[in-house]
């Protein structure tokens, strides 16, 4: 199916939810576009929660495409069996292709300071940022230095990562910020009064989905201040994609969806293409699924007043200033 036929039935999937967010969309989509996996021999590519789930997918793979991946993870062991995971499955076992493993736990300001001017000093060059670390934790948790934790690790996190390692992005080839959001999103405004949720009650989901709109806040804001010709940023969401937190976080979800939810890498599939898109394949600003630009809003209620983006922005820079 060409042209015309399949973006009608791309658009009809899109808007009926289920068959386009679930691997019913992604099989359907990948047949009728003939999609192909990108050569992305000589990219830098860094890649946060890379531990597992979608993280060690999208490192598995963009080693597949010929990259050079850094893949940052808050726990050592964890981190270990991935990166051999990535050498074996990735086939860069022995080559100067082989993964870089960096630890850096993502809720804490410190910890980012402290790791991005190690990379920095490297010389290490970089490409393409992926910011896919996330938490859903089950009950309200806060971090060492006093923040909400799902606010600190899905939010301040990636801001302050992303703000700190542009210099060295602005030196790279084609380079590109890519944010893993989330389909959640969608529910979700963002609060700018209470952006970590202290006056609701927790509920995971409420939680999450609050962030994840903000990282698409976030994509938009740094696109629209970008001078022409720099960085090119830009959100997803990898559909309804099964991976080890989200089973464990919506175990009713995934008893009832799990026939149709898509593999971890058919969940990154998006994010690989956007890696070595051009900013005319794939221009900054836009919110992408399946490899294509979405629509930010779904649900009334839901739309971002002018200038929250900035606000946001300026909240995090606070934040992340101490």
């Amino acid at each position: 199916m060409k042209g015309r036929a399949a973006g009608v039935a791309d658009t009809a999937m899109d808007l009926l939810v289920v068959p386009g967010f679930s691997k019913i969309g992604y099989e359907a989509r990948r047949r009728m576009y003939g999609w192909e996996m990108p050569d992305l021999t000589g990219r830098s590519v860094m890649v946060t929660g890379a531990s597992g789930g979608l993280g060690l997918a999208a490192s598995i793979d963009l080693a597949k495409c010929g990259a050079k991946v850094h893949m940052v993870c808050r726990n050592p062991e964890k981190g270990d069996q991935a990166r051999a995971k990535v050498n074996v499955e990735g086939g860069v076992a022995g080559t100067e292709r082989e993964p870089v493993l960096h630890l850096c736990d993502l809720s804490l300001v410190a910890e980012i300071r402290r790791f991005t001017a190690d990379f920095l000093a490297s010389g290490d060059p970089l490409d393409v940022l992926l910011n896919n670390a996330g938490v859903m934790p089950s009950e309200r948790q806060h971090t060492k230095e006093g923040l909400e934790l799902t606010f600190a690790t899905n939010l301040v996190g990636p801001y302050l990562l992303t703000e700190l390692l542009l210099p060295r992005l602005r030196e790279g080839k084609n380079p590109r910020v890519i944010m893993m959001s989330s389909g959640g999103m969608y529910s979700s405004g963002f609060n700018i009064s209470d952006p970590q949720l202290e006056r609701k009650e927790y509920k995971p989901t409420t939680f999450y989905a609050h962030t994840k709109r903000g990282e698409v806040m976030l994509a938009d804001e740094w696109q629209a201040n970008e001078p022409a010709g720099g960085v090119t940023f830009c959100s997803m969401h990898p559909g309804w994609a099964v991976t080890p937190g989200m089973s464990a976080a919506l175990p009713g979800f995934h008893k009832v969806t799990g026939p149709i939810l898509r593999d971890s890498h058919q969940g990154v599939d998006t994010a690989i293409w956007l890696a070595g898109a051009t900013p005319e394949e794939a221009p900054g600003g836009e919110f992408y699924e399946d490899r294509k630009p979405r629509t930010k809003q779904r649900v009334p209620g839901t739309s971002i007043a002018d200038g929250d983006g900035k606000r946001l922005m300026d909240l995090l820079a606070g934040i992340s200033a101490t």
